[in-house]
């Protein structure tokens, strides 16, 4: 290079640093107490200002009655994002009662009521009590079913980072403890859709934590619970199981989602919580509304009937370009 291109060629200045100024901007310095006594107290007010809070850290606007369509799509975009980005493709989606417990600790209940009864005669109440519990006692194999069910699903996979079919309850204890707790055997991960109630709640233990979402609104609760849904399965539930099943039989009845698999388990519950052949009968539905559902008793049944579902649909539960699948 000759001087005269020495001469004519740009000094180029330093690149700043991306984050700090050699010299401070004004606003980065606060008026001090020497230049106002007052200047200090008075700027700390405005910091602590409920109107200077950033709006998307500030809880009690997002509380306001205004701010309800934003909290619409927070509780609909979190979960969404997180199993976009744990791999969550499909779900198997189990409900059940939150009341029927594990066999053991159903006989425990009942055993504690015996000796209260023994103490009490004739306390209506812990006869009633002890009625119930004997019922629970009596469906708690539902439990083991659950449980049994939810280590197929999660034995389906190529193990815990393989998420393409993921076990999805409502997080709670009972039949979707059970479920969550199946897959947890399997060493697979499993999916808690949780709900904020006025009173306290815990998700269950068998719940991946990176899996475990608290949903405010019920509605995007069951918006996530059917998107990914391969196939719904229904044990003897009460109000909560019975809305998420007739919910998921009319969106299929009226094709606003594609058809899937609806098992209920355990005939003798379900033949007399809810009578569809009388339905049937009296022609408020259809034949092929009450062929939108079986009903299975065993884990083996209702995991199997899936499967077939899928084998006549020409559809197989795992997609064909999903290398590696496992579903026999």
């Amino acid at each position: 290079m000759t001087n005269r291109d020495d001469e004519n060629r740009l000094e180029i200045p330093v690149p700043p640093h991306p984050e700090y100024r050699r010299e401070p901007l004004p606003e980065f310095q606060p008026k001090t107490f020497e230049e106002d006594p007052g200047a200090p107290a008075r700027i700390q007010a405005l910091l602590d200002a409920p109107s200077y809070r950033r709006a998307d850290q500030d809880v009690d606007f997002l509380e306001r009655d205004e701010a309800h369509g934003l909290r619409l799509h927070l509780d609909y975009l979190k979960p969404e994002l997180l199993l976009t980005e744990q791999g969550v493709r499909h779900t198997i989606v189990v409900f059940g009662s939150t009341r029927i417990s594990e066999p053991a600790t159903a006989q425990r209940r009942v055993e504690r009521l015996q000796q209260q009864l023994q103490e009490k005669p004739d306390d209506v109440d812990v006869q009633r009590k002890l009625k119930v519990a004997r019922r629970i006692l009596d469906k708690s194999h539902f439990y083991t079913v659950a449980r049994e069910f939810g280590r197929l699903v999660g034995e389906s996979g190529d193990g815990s980072l393989d998420c393409r079919l993921v076990v999805m309850t409502g997080g709670g204890p009972g039949i979707m403890e059970a479920a969550n707790r199946g897959a947890f055997d399997a060493g697979a991960k499993t999916i808690g859709l949780n709900i904020d109630l006025p009173h306290e709640q815990y998700p269950n233990p068998y719940i991946s934590p990176e899996l475990c979402f608290s949903f405010r609104y019920f509605a995007l609760r069951k918006m996530h619970f059917l998107q990914r849904a391969k196939a719904l399965v229904a044990f003897p539930g009460g109000f909560g199981t019975m809305d998420e099943l007739f919910e998921t039989l009319t969106l299929i009845q009226t094709r606003t989602i594609k058809p899937v698999p609806v098992i209920l388990v355990g005939r003798q519950y379900w033949e007399r919580a809810i009578d569809f052949d009388f339905l049937l009968d009296e022609g408020v539905i259809d034949s092929e509304d009450r062929d939108s559902f079986w009903i299975a008793e065993t884990a083996e049944d209702a995991w199997q009937g899936i499967l077939d579902w899928y084998e006549q649909c020409g559809e197989p539960l795992f997609a064909p370009e999903d290398p590696g699948s496992s579903t026999s």
